[in-house]
């Protein structure tokens, strides 16, 4: 089991960064199967849902980020945690999703809320994959990958 050690902010931005690029990704593939089932296809909806979640959930992300690194920190990291940790960023998360989706397709319907809960499925499995990798980095490889080895 990883412990959670002090995290540095730089550290919590790039996880957060590698986060948003899968979780967009997920995203515009979710929202554009969602709406072409639907009949009304739209890839421009699809990148508009998908870049308006990308900068609100990166700064959502990082508070929810930082809230458990206090949480956590010279802990033991178990699997149970990482679950309660996805669960409680699905629950922002998805309804989240669920509002800006239903703004922006201006129709807080099915195909929102169809939206909103296949994300919870994908991302569920996608958000504890990545903080189960996440734990296994060490924290000081972050910053000797971008500020060289320490001296």
């Amino acid at each position: 089991m990883a412990i959670y050690k002090t995290e540095s902010h730089l550290r919590s931005l790039i996880k957060g960064m590698s986060w948003r690029i899968v979780a967009t990704s997920d995203t515009i593939f979710v929202v554009l199967l969602i709406t072409c089932l639907s009949g009304h296809c739209s890839i421009e909806d699809a990148i508009k849902i998908g870049s308006i979640e990308f900068f609100l959930k990166f700064l959502i992300y990082y508070i929810h980020e930082r809230l458990w690194q206090r949480l956590l920190i010279n802990k033991e990291v178990t699997k149970k945690q990482t679950l309660q940790k996805t669960i409680s960023w699905r629950i922002i998360a998805t309804t989240m999703t669920f509002v800006i989706s239903g703004a922006i397709l201006e129709a807080f319907n099915e195909i929102a809320l169809y939206i909103a809960i296949t994300e919870l499925f994908t991302k569920f499995v996608l958000y504890y994959l990545h903080e189960r990798l996440w734990l296994k980095l060490p924290l000081g490889k972050i910053r000797q990958f971008f500020f060289g080895k320490k001296k």
